[in-house]
């Protein structure tokens, strides 16, 4: 933890990670000893049992198994301090630079991280902040460092004080849905393009696996268009790698795409 030394920003950075049932394989750990950890009551001892030196909130029966309400528990039970909400398979945080690839070593680097740009979102009136979706050098703009109404992912996300809550209906879109709702109130956030996450996502069971399926994913990528229309919330069904030809061939993706109707970066 570190206290921001802006005097108007005299708040708490406080690194929260949700867990559900992976009470073997919080990674994020090896990377962040300081992170809090929000579990199920009823994984509570197990948890404790495998990382005796973490730091645990217990959860009531009934938040865990669906993101969005762990999420929200989280923003409320912290209204004082500066959020980050990070994934529990977090393996580093990365950059480039020089046209090379670098990592923040360690929490003290992610710490003054968080920092650094917490003021400048503050700076620019901005409540919510992430970085890069993707590692991939082609996807850092060198020439827009920053983005103020470009998608930013749930495995890392800082908060800055706000009044927007998460979608309990789309544990599987809440993200998305988090974007669309923040910019419709408070029309920017900030995407720090030269910075990216690398983390396991659907690669390993618990987590929002429990509930993943693909008639789960079609249903709430639907409930997603309906709520926000088909000129915002767009589906992405044709195959990239034959996209360029006649005979274009159909598929699904998870991910929608979004066309923010926001006039900016």
């Amino acid at each position: 933890m570190i206290l921001l030394t802006k005097s108007r920003m005299d708040r708490e950075i406080i690194i929260c990670v949700p867990s559900y049932r992976r009470p073997n394989r919080v990674d994020t750990l090896k990377y962040l000893p300081h992170i809090r950890i929000y579990i199920d009551e009823s994984e509570a001892d197990e948890y404790k049992k495998n990382y005796p030196q973490a730091d645990f909130r217990v959860m009531p029966k009934g938040v865990q198994g669906n993101i969005c309400r762990v999420r929200n528990y989280i923003l409320d039970d912290n209204p004082d301090k500066l959020v980050a909400i990070v994934d529990d398979d977090l393996k580093y945080l990365g950059y480039h630079e020089c046209l090379a690839e670098h990592k923040l070593e360690n929490e003290e680097e992610v710490l003054r991280f968080i920092k650094k740009y917490s003021i400048l979102a503050e700076d620019w009136g901005i409540k919510f902040w992430g970085i890069q979706i993707n590692p991939d050098k082609q996807c850092y703009r060198e020439y827009t460092p920053f983005s103020l109404t470009s998608y930013v992912a749930s495995p890392f996300g800082v908060h800055l004080g706000h009044n927007i809550r998460y979608d309990e209906r789309l544990s599987l879109k809440e993200d998305y849905d988090f974007i669309l709702q923040f910019l419709n109130v408070h029309r920017k956030i900030l995407r720090v393009n030269k910075f990216f996450y690398v983390v396991k996502q659907m690669e390993q069971e618990g987590g929002c696996s429990v509930y993943r399926n693909v008639e789960e994913e079609k249903r709430q990528l639907q409930l997603l268009q309906k709520k926000w229309g088909k000129n915002i919330v767009r589906f992405d069904t044709l195959s990239t790698s034959r996209s360029h030809r006649s005979d274009k061939v159909k598929r699904f993706d998870v991910n929608p795409i979004l066309q923010i109707p926001i006039k900016g970066i």
